[in-house]
């Protein structure tokens, strides 16, 4: 059974940071490329982040490049994303996935504000 679980999130500061994981199971892990998503109120679903199977090769949305960095424990099964100089417009609910076997995790709440 294929079990992705975010955790991490919550209310920071602007300026802040915070530090998402996402613990896989039930799959090879390490054998596919990974992704962050997030989804605001009342706005698309956005790409945040991508990394490669090895962890070589990444990318990053606009809106957080050079604030945010995503990497991954193959050891550990385990997907990152480090985020600082935390924006409000980062507020939403961050989710992992593996984007070509379409699985999805629940997300975790990441809140902005002063």
């Amino acid at each position: 059974q294929v079990q992705l679980v975010e955790s991490g999130g919550g209310l920071v500061q602007p300026g802040g940071s915070l530090r998402l994981s996402c613990a896989a199971s039930g799959f090879t892990f390490s054998m596919y490329h990974m992704s962050w998503y997030r989804q605001a109120p009342g706005k698309e679903r956005e790409l945040v982040a991508r990394i490669a199977s090895g962890g070589g090769t990444t990318f990053y949305a606009d809106s957080v490049l050079g604030r945010f960095t995503i990497s991954r424990d193959n050891s550990k099964n385990t997907l990152y994303l480090q985020m600082r100089v935390l924006k409000p417009e980062d507020t939403g609910v961050y989710v992992c996935t593996v984007p070509s076997l379409a699985y999805w995790g629940q997300g975790t709440q990441v809140t902005v504000s002063s």
